[in-house]
């Protein structure tokens, strides 16, 4: 199964390390990365989306993807 998540935070160390981490569980970056302003927090936010090939498991929408 292939798996999909969009990673999102703040623009500072711990975006770049929750992103590291992922890239270290086996997931790869897909596409570009996202910059935008948060009004409500009046900071910049980060997006990331990541894709992981699963073998021999079936998607379920109660699975946490972060843990496959």
């Amino acid at each position: 199964m292939k798996l999909y998540r969009f990673l999102t935070g703040p623009d500072d160390a711990s975006f770049c390390h929750k992103v590291t981490a992922a890239l270290n569980q086996g997931w790869a970056l897909h596409g570009s990365p996202t910059y935008a302003f948060n009004a409500d927090t009046q900071h910049m936010q980060c997006g990331q989306a990541v894709v992981k090939e699963v073998a021999g498991k079936d998607y379920h929408p109660d699975m946490k993807l972060s843990e496959q």
